[in-house]
């Protein structure tokens, strides 16, 4: 016990004096000093006495995918910091590779009895992954937010870069640049965004073939073997969906002896940490990550202070960030 109070203690900058009073409910500590214990106890992972149970933590779980593509550290720096200045500690949870789960994180989410949730890149942007776990969530009427789409009827609120205007502007600027012969890389067949961007290509390019698009893991090596694979087939101009499997296919080109952007031009999507730094400087789509961090925040805020809100999405617009991966299309 002693060993807890002092730990608690210092996490706050208080006295265990005090921490003792808000643990016994005792009078004589003010409501936020009272809060950041109740907090620390909940990060350093202590169960709350009986009586103070009751209410949520100020903790809320910022669920990711995973931190080597650049954009989720990014979102999680912009959606912590807003967070804290609310008072609300996020709780960091990334799905390792046969690790832990969303699933498990969410079930451990609950048990710290978190205030609320934010998802960015999860499993609800797949229409054949499992789902149970968001209905947990629901039927606790804990407070979600989803960062980019999702699939039909989960009924939480969603903030999200508009894929289709994504798509658009890319396909757009290389098409003005001379491209005829336009491939994209995409993520999996169920991949919501995924599926939005091609939507979005068939209604500026209906006779897209089918062999032009691939999928792939995201990933820098699943865009490679995707590029290479649009390169067989003679594509100029390669759009990808996100930033690593752009890299890929650059990497895909180099590979085959092609020259970027000479020979072949790439876009990437999100405008991730570097990319003004890769050799080409990468031609891509930019998310505004900081207001749509910003707008999940106001959202979670809004649903903790018990407003309802309403479960539709907010489309953010991205905007083409032209750098060196691009250019005229080859003359043949």
């Amino acid at each position: 016990m002693t060993r807890r109070l002092a730990q608690v203690a210092k996490k706050v900058g208080v006295s265990e004096a005090t921490v003792s009073r808000v643990l016994n409910g005792k009078p004589g500590v003010s409501a936020s000093t009272r809060q950041a214990v109740l907090s620390a106890l909940d990060v350093l992972g202590y169960e709350r006495p009986t009586q103070l149970r009751g209410e949520r933590a100020r903790l809320v779980g910022l669920v990711l995918p995973e931190l080597q593509n650049p954009i989720f550290p990014a979102f999680a720096e912009v959606i912590g910091g807003a967070l804290a200045q609310l008072g609300l500690t996020p709780v960091l949870c990334t799905q390792t590779k046969g690790g832990v789960s969303e699933a498990d994180y969410v079930e451990l989410l609950l048990q710290q009895q978190v205030s609320g949730v934010v998802f960015a890149g999860g499993l609800y942007a797949q229409a054949d992954a499992p789902h149970d776990h968001y209905r947990q969530l629901a039927d606790r009427n804990i407070p979600v937010v989803l960062v980019n789409a999702a699939i039909e009827h989960l009924g939480f609120p969603c903030v999200s870069c508009d894929d289709a205007v994504a798509v658009e502007q890319a396909w757009r600027h290389l098409a003005s640049l001379g491209h005829e012969r336009i491939g994209l890389v995409l993520g999996p067949a169920d991949h919501m965004p995924s599926q939005r961007k091609l939507s979005a290509a068939r209604a500026l390019a209906p006779d897209l073939p089918d062999e032009h698009v691939a999928r792939a893991m995201f990933s820098l090596e699943g865009g490679q073997a995707a590029a290479t694979r649009l390169l067989d087939r003679g594509v100029t101009g390669i759009i990808c969906a996100s930033d690593p499997l752009a890299l890929g296919a650059v990497r895909a080109a180099r590979r085959k002896g092609l020259a970027v952007p000479g020979e072949v031009s790439v876009v990437g999507y999100d405008d991730s940490a570097f990319m003004n730094c890769t050799e080409p400087p990468l031609t891509t789509v930019r998310q505004p990550i900081e207001a749509m961090g910003r707008a999940a925040v106001e959202l979670l805020n809004a649903q903790i202070g018990g407003s309802s809100v309403t479960p539709e999405e907010l489309l953010f617009e991205p905007e083409l960030v032209v750098r060196g991966s691009t250019a005229q299309a080859p003359r043949h």
